[in-house]
């Protein structure tokens, strides 16, 4: 689940003129016009969920600012919580005239949508945890009747999981506790975990809620150990916080809490991202980590191996698994299912049909029929590299949508090997002969390092895709770097120096792995100028239509301003596709914007072709997604981006948020 947490966020553009930038590719024939009936109430302009709906597509239906006015969008007001400087990925949600967000420390703050200014804030006071600082977002739930309002609770409410595994819900109108929900308006959701050590259990993104239905997963720490907490989702009712049910895969069958002096099955996968739901087939579709410790396996349960690096569709009203699908098979490369799922309806020979598309740091996008669980792009199940380490069982084939564009990348050579001088890039090539690459999914193991592309950032992460419901167009941001692994057994000097600690203070570079043979390390290729080993761009969007299932442009995004040797920024902003986090916004308009590229640029694009028509340079670089809404004072078109700054990046100070909208034309 690393967000690339290196300390390099580099990228170059020194000696240019020795290597090509890689430019925009667009498909020769005009973009098609698919004409695919696809999931969106296109009622509201309103931005209820992260996603904006519960299908997760990240589509405004508003065309106010549009191909010819986009130009002219121009800073509206400008906000700063105030809340530390580490990173905030927060999407706001718009309910009316308020803007509700969180920030870092998990304090829920309501904006005046038209001005930006602060109308309340509420703060949980929670426990300081040394991990998981970021948070994506609050959920917004109304009961449907004013009966249902129990004394103490709100008629609206925010509800957001703490950085300290807390479900607080406050009054969404003044920002107060809804005392009537759970305990002074807050749930422990340590309740029935069994030991949670200090960093060990933590929430960064929000609920799901369905109905008067609470969903919430967890994020376990990586890397550390076998007896972590459990990955057990749970139901909550949203009006009161009572706990409904239990998905706990070590409990078939099984959906009560456990009894005193038992818990949650421990190390279980855990749903750490973000999920969606369809209310009509009364299903929640979450997206699975991996079983901790992440880089071997053998010791894992058949329920871990069956659920681990999946999407599972739980049915909403008691937690059973009505269906569940494995983007990796025994997964020993950390490539937890990170992204959100998006549904829509697919068009296929047979006609239209309810649909889950689920991308994955893999690079493989998995299209399913969302009642069924069953694939509508084919699925092959391709033999798997084998011989890993010792002790280990290994998947004999994994499974590749070769029915969808893939964007995980082309498989590497030695003459991708790339540097900004001669002797980096020669360091890079030697250490890429040194190493074991037998391409996709090659098994990591102990007598020599092994190249893991793409690495633990993915391909796709959190921010997910999004999809032009009017177009048919999937938009996929794509990141292209490799990672460099190896196992060390344990009981050897050079494991010492992972040991101590608990957790280690890097875990996307180190993992213990108490309770399994071997430290693991997974550290990014890097040259020791702290510069990808690869050659650019490292950075990507892809537009696929739906219809016809091919790419339509594909383009890297970004520049190298912010990018260079040991993380330090050359400020030559050269057209490069650097790393990039969050996900896209997209309008009926036929605009994408995007934020999450490391040079600290907004970006308007066009959906049909990929040409940049509009940017303008945030105050600190952001990992979050977009969203719009028209403003109900004025009936202006807002953009609205939370900007906080990408890990790695040096003097980086934040907790913006930016409001867009269009300027008078002259």
């Amino acid at each position: 689940m690393s967000l690339l947490r290196s300390g390099a966020f580099w990228l170059l553009g020194l000696c240019l003129t020795v290597w090509a930038v890689p430019g925009l590719t667009v498909a020769q024939e005009a973009a098609p016009q698919p004409q695919a009936h696809l999931t969106g109430d296109g009622t509201t302009s309103e931005w209820a969920h992260v996603g904006r709906t519960l299908s997760a597509t990240r589509f405004a239906p508003l065309e106010q600012i549009d191909r010819a006015s986009v130009h002219r969008l121009k800073v509206a007001w400008t906000y700063r919580s105030g809340d530390g400087t580490i990173i905030n990925e927060a999407t706001p949600l718009q309910i009316g005239s308020t803007l509700y967000l969180c920030t870092t420390d998990s304090i829920i703050i309501a904006l005046d949508a038209e001005r930006g200014t602060e109308r309340w804030r509420y703060d949980p006071h929670i426990a300081k945890v040394p991990f998981g600082r970021s948070c994506r977002g609050v959920t917004y739930h109304k009961s449907a009747d004013a009966a249902d309002v129990t004394p103490g609770g709100c008629a609206a409410r925010i509800i957001i999981v703490t950085r300290d595994a807390q479900l607080v819900a406050v009054d969404a109108t003044t920002g107060t506790a809804c005392t009537g929900f759970g305990k002074n308006g807050a749930v422990d959701l340590r309740q029935g975990m069994g030991e949670v050590k200090t960093g060990y259990l933590y929430q960064s993104s929000p609920p799901t809620i369905v109905g008067d239905v609470v969903v919430v997963g967890g994020c376990v720490i990586d890397g550390q150990e076998t007896n972590e907490p459990s990955g057990v989702v749970r139901g909550y009712d949203a009006r009161t916080g009572a706990f409904l049910w239990a998905w706990d895969m070590g409990r078939p069958g099984v959906n009560t809490e456990p009894p005193p002096g038992e818990s949650y099955t421990r190390g279980t996968p855990n749903v750490w991202s973000i999920g969606a739901a369809d209310p009509e087939l009364g299903l929640v579709y979450l997206p699975t980590g991996n079983a901790t410790p992440d880089y071997y396996g053998a010791y894992r349960t058949p329920e871990m191996d069956a659920f681990a690096s999946s999407i599972v569709a739980l049915d909403v009203k008691d937690g059973s698994v009505r269906w569940h699908f494995q983007t990796t098979h025994h997964d020993i490369w950390d490539y937890d299912v990170a992204p959100q799922p998006v549904l829509v309806d697919f068009p296929t020979a047979e006609g239209v049909v309810p649909a889950v598309i689920q991308p994955t740091k893999r690079g493989e996008l998995f299209v399913l029929d969302r009642r069924t669980g069953k694939p509508l792009a084919q699925v092959e199940e391709r033999p798997a590299p084998q011989s890993g380490a010792p002790g280990e069982r290994l998947a004999p084939t994994q499974p590749f949508s070769v029915g969808m564009p893939s964007v995980a990348g082309n498989t590497l050579t030695e003459a991708d090997m790339w540097g900004i001088t001669p002797l980096d890039q020669l360091w890079c090539r030697i250490q890429f002969r040194r190493a074991r690459y037998d391409g996709p999914m090659t098994p990591i193991g102990v007598d020599k390092p092994i190249i893991r592309y793409p690495g633990y950032n993915g391909g796709s992460n959190w921010g997910s895709v999004s999809l032009d419901e009017s177009r048919g167009i999937l938009v996929v941001y794509n990141l292209h770097l490799a990672n460099y692994d190896r196992l060390i057994p344990r009981d050897s000097k050079e494991a010492a120096p992972y040991l101590p600690g608990l957790p280690t203070v890097s875990p996307s570079l180190a993992a213990p792995q108490r309770g399994v043979p071997y430290v693991a390390t997974n550290e990014p290729f890097f040259s020791p100028l702290q510069v990808p080993c690869q050659r650019p761009p490292f950075g990507k969007m892809t537009a696929i239509d739906l219809k016809t299932k091919k790419v339509i442009w594909d383009r890297p995004i970004g520049t190298t301003r912010k990018s260079g040797p040991y993380g330090i920024g050359i400020r030559i902003p050269l057209p490069m596709g650097v790393p990039m986090n969050g996900g896209s916004l997209v309008t009926k308009a036929g605009l994408i914007f995007y934020a999450g590229s490391q040079d600290g640029y907004i970006r308007a694009l066009d959906t049909e072709t990929g040409h940049e028509l509009w940017r303008s340079l945030l105050p600190v670089p952001s990992q979050a997604t977009p969203m719009s809404y028209i403003s109900p004072e004025s009936g202006r078109q807002f953009v609205v981006v939370t900007a906080a700054g990408p890990v790695g990046l040096r003097s980086v100070t934040g907790n913006y948020v930016v409001g867009y909208t269009l300027a008078s034309a002259k």
